[in-house]
């Protein structure tokens, strides 16, 4: 039996197995290389997925992976993906456990890895009183009192936050605040109070949250947000010289295809370069991982074809 697969999908979260899913429909010899790791393993609950409201997204990879399972063109593989090399029909991967597998192509859904502030106690409640995403969290903390981490840009969270969820919102900066002005305006003007002095400590849990300060003081709060840095899951798509945007995402084109050809990349670990930012959501995930995979079986079909397309 040929050793090759047709593509090997490195990431079993929303996107890598909404791509696997779509491959292994299509009769595709697919291999799925997962590490365990999602990125939202704290978080009990995901929202605005049509259908899962609410739902325990531990719940939604483990259908996922039932799922694919069905499909015996499909394998999965626990592990990590530690270099690649070859071109386009010759991708050679690395994997942790010392063996080697090659494809035809490949698809990258690695995500991404958040890293909060070496603040003691924030990393500890990530997920469950610290959250990142209002759009995933806000309705839930509606009314809360509530403070966003952030200096320089990531300031306008807490005027986000302010207009949208709560009338009681501090901004703590941990350090002097670097705030544009118009930033600072918009703070100003919506009552959010700005905290410079560093923290020191978090304690508590949801409801009953406490920040310790370096000049003594502290700030009691029911709920917190921070949108943490994050860097890319694996370092595969730099390493095959595709091309990587100045946040660590993977530039790909409207079919979810990179600029390295033979490799395309779904989910949280890639965005078009037109965009401001990446949507972060399982729901935006699983419907790039789709959709990337649909463009990639359509290109491996026209390259079997007999006659190349616009000839003959």
């Amino acid at each position: 039996m040929n050793d090759t697969y047709d593509v090997v999908v490195v990431g079993g979260g929303p996107a890598g197995l909404s791509a696997t899913l779509v491959l292994g429909r299509q009769r595709r010899r697919v291999l799925l290389v997962d590490a365990g790791e999602p990125r939202n393993a704290p978080a009990a609950e995901m929202h605005m997925y049509l259908g899962r409201d609410g739902a325990d997204p531990a719940q939604l990879l483990a259908d996922g992976r039932a799922e694919v399972d069905a499909y015996p063109t499909v394998t999965r593989r626990a592990g990590r993906a530690t270099g690649v090399r070859g071109a386009l029909d010759d991708f050679t991967l690395d994997l942790d456990d010392g063996t080697e597998v090659r494809a035809r192509r490949l698809l990258l859904a690695g995500g991404q890895v958040d890293e909060p502030l070496d603040v003691p106690g924030l990393a500890q409640r990530w997920g469950g009183s610290v959250f990142h995403c209002p759009f995933c969290h806000g309705y839930e903390t509606t009314g809360m009192a509530l403070v966003v981490i952030g200096n320089g840009l990531a300031g306008m969270l807490a005027a986000y936050v302010r207009d949208r969820f709560s009338d009681d919102v501090v901004l703590a900066t941990h350090g002097p605040a670097e705030l544009p002005g118009w930033v600072a305006g918009n703070l100003e003007a919506r009552g959010v109070r700005v905290v410079e002095s560093p923290i020191t400590a978090i304690d508590g849990d949801l409801g009953a949250l406490q920040l310790r300060f370096a000049d003594g003081a502290t700030l009691a709060r029911d709920g917190i947000y921070h949108r943490a840095p994050t860097r890319p899951g694996n370092a595969l798509a730099a390493s095959l010289g595709a091309r990587v945007l100045d946040d660590g995402a993977i530039a790909v084109d409207e079919c979810g295809r990179t600029s390295v050809p033979g490799v395309s990349a779904a989910g949280d670990a890639a965005r078009q370069a037109g965009l401001p930012d990446g949507v972060t959501l399982v729901s935006v995930g699983a419907g790039n991982g789709v959709a990337a995979a649909v463009w990639l079986e359509q290109e491996l079909f026209r390259t079997g074809l007999p006659v190349a397309p616009g000839q003959g």
